[in-house]
């Protein structure tokens, strides 16, 4: 690739990578609110948090499509740092009461944006697990089919990457306080949901993949070193 091409491909990293962040930052802050979503065959309760959290996986796949595994898992490992980060701030800002005046007050406060160290504690740990799943899959997959049926690696690869994560996210969060087959609900729902979620954004990754591809001249396969 010439030098424009280089530079296009640095910047095209660093806006997926910045997607990526912000939306895994704006799951943990909206994470406590939990909606139900009415799809016509079913509604699914879940939490807030899963609405955008199903964006993470597509962009790490567009990542590890055109980027490789490597550059992939920095972009994970950088979107960890951002919401520990993220989360120290929202608690920091807890240590100081508000003033009078103030427009939120401590306990508006404390309810939006305050987390346990269990909530906490099981959201990181299951990013980490279902992230790193996710890249390692669709490589083996990509690797298995040599470049080809993009579909198949992106919606394997997110089916257990995003089973991994609900499971561990319930379990963390409410083992020992939730009978084991409503924690089984729970899991089913947001499961099947992210599920479905990926299945329908199979043509936004084709489409990504292929403008991407066009521009860089890259080959069936072949990855921006």
């Amino acid at each position: 690739m010439n030098n424009k091409k280089i530079k296009d491909a640095a910047l095209f990293y660093s806006c997926l990578s910045a997607l990526f962040v912000a939306a895994l930052v704006t799951t943990n802050l909206i994470a406590n609110k939990f909606v139900s979503v009415d799809l016509g065959f079913h509604t699914f309760k879940i939490s807030a948090g899963v609405l955008p959290y199903p964006i993470t996986f597509l962009i790490t796949d567009i990542l590890s499509e055109i980027y490789g595994q490597k550059k992939t898992q920095r972009a994970v490992f950088a979107g960890f740092l951002a919401a520990v980060f993220v989360l120290g701030i929202l608690w920091l800002g807890h240590q100081f009461p508000a003033i009078d005046d103030s427009p939120v007050s401590d306990q508006e406060y404390e309810t939006v944006f305050k987390s346990s160290g269990r909530v906490i504690f099981s959201s990181m740990l299951a990013y980490l697990a279902a992230q790193f799943v996710d890249v390692r899959l669709f490589h083996f997959w990509k690797r298995l089919t040599k470049g080809k049926h993009l579909w198949l690696r992106n919606n394997f690869s997110t089916v257990l990457s995003q089973l991994t994560d609900t499971t561990l996210v319930v379990a963390v969060l409410f083992w020992g306080r939730m009978e084991i087959t409503e924690m089984g609900i729970l899991i089913l729902n947001g499961w099947v949901f992210k599920v479905l979620v990926a299945a329908a954004d199979t043509p936004v990754l084709y489409a990504a993949v292929w403008g991407i591809k066009k521009y860089f001249k890259l080959q069936p396969g072949e990855e921006i070193q």
